[in-house]
């Protein structure tokens, strides 16, 4: 059967037909239960659908790293200037973080460790790019504030945050063509950050469409960003340490928060490699 979950907060009827059984969800990698959801009957599944881009992983990503796995989420949604609900889930997550991590052992995080590895594979040094979910879980351990932009870019932040892969967010109507390859980047290969600039990505992976560099682990790219039109929305979760399961629950989490606070429809994933 078909089934979505949702978290209940409060009180809160449910029809006792609908439930399909009740489960704790963990914070990935530390164990410890952020709440309970429900899993509910619905008329789509989160993976009832495929998307139409392709992604491809080339040849010098596989000889780096031959046990990567990534996913690629499609969905159709309604971006929002904020979501009060989506904040509580981030700060929470916060706390959890505080009291789990250092900025030293954040290091040794599966998903972190993983892209600093390739980073120095590639000839990057991880500690001058950071990979994304590293600088912003270190924000959060310095008592910094996450940055604030949109719903969208906010839920991407904690499910990266959540899981430790780097995850780009993309307004697919920006693409060029149907087609993403995973390379790595070249000297004096062209690419504007998002709030950044030009930036030197030489020795990053980097997916590529038919015009250029869309998107780093380090920073994703100007001409494709996610803004307050966008509406098809592609992500993709970068598993350089190889656990498919742990990119399929990544996966899932963000189509969760998609539905949650996007109103998110015509959602799906698939896996590449």
């Amino acid at each position: 059967m078909p089934t979505a979950i949702i978290r209940l907060a409060g009180a809160v009827s449910v029809s006792p037909a609908t439930v399909t059984g009740a489960r704790f969800i963990f914070c990935s990698d530390f164990m410890k239960p952020i709440g309970v959801f429900f899993v509910i009957s619905q008329s789509e599944t989160s993976n009832s659908k495929h998307s139409k881009m392709k992604v491809i992983v080339s040849d010098e990503i596989e000889s780096v790293c031959p046990d990567f796995v990534g996913a690629c989420v499609d969905a159709q949604v309604v971006n929002t200037a904020y979501s009060e609900g989506l904040w509580e889930e981030i700060n929470l997550l916060g706390d959890t973080f505080r009291a789990t991590f250092t900025t030293e052992t954040l290091k040794d995080q599966p998903g972190i460790a993983a892209t600093r590895r390739v980073y120095r594979a590639c000839g990057k040094d991880p500690s001058r790019y950071r990979p994304a979910s590293e600088a912003l879980i270190r924000r959060m351990l310095q008592g910094k504030s996450l940055y604030q932009i949109n719903t969208l870019v906010d839920l991407i932040n904690l499910a990266s945050i959540k899981y430790g892969y780097s995850i780009g967010g993309f307004d697919a109507g920006k693409f060029v063509g149907d087609t993403l390859t995973l390379g790595v980047g070249r000297a004096g290969e062209p690419y504007e950050g998002i709030g950044r600039g030009p930036i030197n990505i030489e020795g990053l992976p980097v997916y590529r469409d038919a015009q250029g560099g869309v998107g780093t682990p380090t920073s994703d790219n100007e001409r494709t960003k996610i803004d307050m039109g966008t509406t098809h929305l592609i992500v993709l979760i970068n598993g350089y340490d190889g656990n498919e399961e742990h990119v399929r629950a990544n996966a899932e989490e963000i189509i969760r928060l998609v539905n949650a606070y996007c109103q998110g429809h015509d959602a799906s994933y698939k896996l590449f490699r």
